[in-house]
């Protein structure tokens, strides 16, 4: 099947117009202008690929962070149906038993490939950072709680955020290296220095850039200009309006190109209405879209499904339109190690969003299948 659209984004940047084959569950080619036979549709505004969102807790009104798989699979069709097609699961600070249950219950959606991994977000981050969690339940990272959570995961885990200053960091970011897993800096009052030594040890993401870190000082940047300025790091970035000034988006969009990944930090009320929730352990309120701790007031993830992230970094924050789809698709895909997903190229899976003139979404295809009609 050919599909052609008024404009396509590929690898290389978008051309106008474009068209996408697939046949079956696969991409078997893609380009510019005409396309080498006849198309079985036209699709009126822009074909870009599934978005990969490597940090999300819930959405729909449910969380990844209960454990329960009931919910998990609420969670993913929500962010599906706004064009997520491929969804990290992250988790937050609690206790290690119930950690070790949430990882246990979540991995078989991770080997049904529903899910393309989990996160650890907590427990081993700094409390004078500590956002929506719980500071009572923070602590240092402990080699056999590492060895232990990670081998209850059975490999599902994919990503984890931590303080590098606390007791045994650095260690546990080679353990974590070691492991195959992401180490990501975040939650953290690491200075400058400590903040390069932990890249060094095999650092490659920065959990949303600028929250919940040592702000910049110009005596001493902390972990910002580290993370931003080193070519072997990823910086997360929560385009939302509430996280960050638009101007500072732009800022550090701009600054990494191909090495910044919008990211939802979603929690259960993405996709459904203002309420009251939870976030792991926590109350949440969320008035006007913006979700609060019940008790202190603290911002607790954002409202974001992923196809809002791409339209507020775009038409809000002056992101050009190719940066801001490749950090929903293409650089995520990378971070997270996955070669099947992320770009509209010959041998990806067939993950398509199509998106009008105003970039909302009007229908998404996953695997070749499309999960609403096209228009």
């Amino acid at each position: 099947m050919i599909l052609t659209a008024d404009r396509v984004v590929l690898p290389t940047g978008s051309v106008e117009p474009g068209w996408v084959e697939t046949s079956g569950e696969r991409i078997t080619g893609a380009g510019g202008h005409s396309p080498p036979a006849p198309a079985a549709r036209h699709l009126p505004g822009t074909l870009v690929p599934g978005f990969v969102d490597q940090h999300c807790h819930g959405g729909g009104g449910a969380s990844f962070t209960t454990g329960d798989p009931s919910d998990a699979a609420r969670v993913v069709a929500t962010h599906r149906a706004h064009g997520t097609t491929s969804l990290v699961a992250s988790l937050v600070t609690d206790t290690s038993e119930r950690l070790e249950s949430h990882v246990k219950a979540l991995a078989p959606l991770v080997r049904a490939g529903e899910l393309v991994g989990l996160h650890l977000e907590g427990p081993w981050l700094s409390s004078r950072h500590c956002g929506a969690h719980d500071p009572a339940l923070l602590r240092a990272p402990d080699r056999e709680e590492v060895v232990r959570i990670l081998d209850a995961a059975d490999g599902t885990v994919r990503m984890v955020t931590l303080a590098p200053e606390l007791d045994h960091g650095l260690d546990t970011v080679r353990l974590l290296r070691e492991r195959g897993v992401v180490a990501a800096l975040g939650h953290t009052d690491a200075r400058f220095d400590l903040s390069r030594s932990a890249i060094d040890a095999g650092v490659t993401v920065g959990t949303h850039l600028f929250n919940a870190m040592r702000g910049v000082h110009h005596r001493e940047p902390g972990p910002v200009l580290a993370l931003a300025g080193d070519r072997r790091v990823v910086v997360e970035l929560i385009a939302d309006g509430i996280h960050l000034h638009p101007e500072v988006l732009h800022w550090a969009a701009t600054s990494t190109p191909g090495r910044f990944a919008l990211v939802t930090d979603a929690m259960g009320a993405a996709g459904a209405a203002d309420g009251d929730y939870v976030l792991g352990p926590a109350a949440v309120q969320v008035r006007d879209r913006v979700a609060r701790l019940t008790d202190g007031g603290a911002i607790a993830g954002s409202t974001l499904t992923m196809d809002r992230a791409l339209r507020y970094a775009v038409t809000v924050a002056g992101v050009p339109l190719d940066l801001a789809v490749e950090a929903s698709s293409s650089t995520p895909a990378r971070v997270l190690g996955l070669t099947d997903v992320g770009a509209l190229a010959a041998g990806r899976r067939a993950d398509l969003v199509h998106l009008d003139d105003e970039l909302e979404v009007i229908a998404v295809m996953r695997a070749g299948a499309w999960l609403s009609p096209t228009s």
